[in-house]
């Protein structure tokens, strides 16, 4: 009878453990930045004072029919239709700042080094990465956090155009898959992966040290098909840069392409048993960007109102609720230990650092 009841206590405590380490239904999560893409054009659409502009707007055949209506609600539908759809159907979408409903970056810095030390470590307001110098983050990421752990050693990967993420992640030290700037897919190849890198160095480009966003999203796509990793970041860079150099005109022309890049993923997501069901998209920017008619093209502490982001989830914990309308104030430090959270991680941060965000639960 003795021996009875210590294998039913026994049966009891792993059944509790079993289901306390599966207590989400997330087993993967996909999570993609658009660099600098402002919570206005996210919640309104093409904004009327640079739409209408000559001086921000060189194309207009490029725009003209294509991002414009009266009513808001079109408008940015008809700038980011996945978004407006999926988003609203299927997930949550957080920071419409005129609903009180507010998302920021914790760092003092509001650009991009600083801001994805935020994504990836969660540390609140790090003083040592304070440039977007090329220098490796001695600051350890959830990536790392996460491809240590036996269930998902070398299951995490990340994809850029930009060519300082194996910096900010750290690769050199953690070994992690990184593809950013004009690298070469590696190993065994698909014909695609091939064609890329073949492609990318005959391109021309604007930007030395940033590949177009159309490669980063395809790199990234054949990764995902081929190697199904449990954490897959993709980072599209062009909505900073096409800002920086004042083109309106394609900075909405790049934010409508990535729509489509996130359709395609969520789309192919719903087709595989090993995801459909068990996949987390976060959706989000690093900063924001100035509010007035000259300061959208830049972003930094002496340009107001760069601190303010956004972001969309769409998970199978959550339960969907559209366009938040209620009062909320959220930060990209939380976004780190809330992917910990998902994957069942244990997230150990050394430094002042976000909480997950109090819906998962």
């Amino acid at each position: 009878m003795k021996k009875l009841r210590i294998i039913l206590f026994l049966s009891f405590w792993c059944t509790m453990l079993v289901n306390a380490q599966f207590s989400f239904k997330t087993e993967k999560i996909i999570f993609i930045v658009l660099d600098g893409f402002r919570w206005q054009e996210l919640f309104y659409g093409a904004d009327s004072s640079l739409y209408f502009s000559e001086k921000y707007v060189k194309d207009r055949q490029l725009v003209d029919n294509r991002y414009w209506h009266q009513q808001y609600t079109e408008r940015r539908r008809l700038l980011l239709p996945f978004i407006w759809s999926a988003g609203m159907q299927y997930g949550s979408v957080y920071g419409n700042r005129n609903y009180n409903n507010y998302v920021n970056v914790s760092n003092d810095f509001w650009f991009s080094y600083p801001g994805y030390n935020e994504i990836f470590t969660g540390i609140k307001a790090d003083k040592e990465i304070n440039s977007n110098d090329k220098i490796n983050n001695p600051n350890r990421t959830v990536l790392e956090m996460v491809n240590n752990d036996p269930r998902y050693k070398n299951k995490v990967a990340i994809f850029g155009s930009w060519d300082l993420f194996p910096y900010i992640v750290n690769q050199s030290r953690n070994g992690i898959y990184v593809n950013a700037g004009y690298t070469d897919a590696k190993g065994v190849l698909t014909d695609r992966e091939l064609f890329l890198n073949e492609l990318q160095h005959y391109l021309i480009s604007p930007w030395s040290s940033v590949r177009p966003d159309i490669l980063t999203h395809y790199y990234a796509f054949e990764y995902l098909k081929k190697n199904k990793p449990s954490l897959l970041y993709i980072i599209y860079d062009e909505t900073d840069d096409l800002a920086h150099d004042g083109r309106y005109d394609l900075y909405l022309r790049a934010a409508n392409n990535i729509d489509s890049y996130i359709k395609q993923l969520y789309e192919w997501v719903q087709t595989e048993p090993e995801y459909a069901g068990k996949t987390t998209f976060i959706i989000t920017a690093d900063h924001g960007r100035g509010n007035d008619k000259d300061e959208w093209k830049s972003h930094g502490k002496s340009i107001a109102h760069s601190d303010e982001t956004w972001f969309v989830i769409i998970s199978p914990d959550l339960k969907p609720n559209g366009e938040m309308k209620t009062n909320g104030q959220y930060f990209n430090c939380q976004f780190a230990p809330t992917v910990a959270k998902l994957l069942d991680v244990k997230y150990n941060q050394k430094k002042e650092h976000g909480q997950p965000f109090d819906f998962i639960k």
